[in-house]
């Protein structure tokens, strides 16, 4: 299951946790949000050992929305080494995210 992160916590699991890390920043009301999940959560699965999935809701954390510029969601970050490496706006199909987080490695 992704990681629900927060303004607090997103240093901590995100950029400080060593490893890869796409982050999924959505909204509960927004519809495209909701297609792309199912893809974020079988991405978390399939790379638990080997990367962070996170979510970020914006509507009650938008400190780091506001920190990467989200204006548009879904957006997808990829970190690597704590640095922005990558990004996704809009809905998309797995194998994309998938493509884009595999190239971190």
């Amino acid at each position: 299951m992704a990681l629900q992160v927060n303004d607090s916590n997103f240093d901590e699991l995100v950029l400080n946790s060593g490893k890869p890390a796409m982050v999924d920043f959505w909204a509960e009301w927004c519809g495209p949000c909701r297609t792309i999940a199912p893809f974020v959560e079988q991405i978390s699965e399939e790379y638990k050992d080997k990367a962070v999935v996170a979510k970020v809701d914006v509507d009650s954390c938008p400190g780091i929305a506001a920190r990467y510029g989200i204006r548009n969601i879904p957006t997808v970050l990829f970190f690597k080494n704590g640095e922005l490496a990558d990004k996704q706006v809009g809905a998309v199909p797995k194998s994309t995210l998938a493509a884009k987080l595999e190239k971190l490695f």
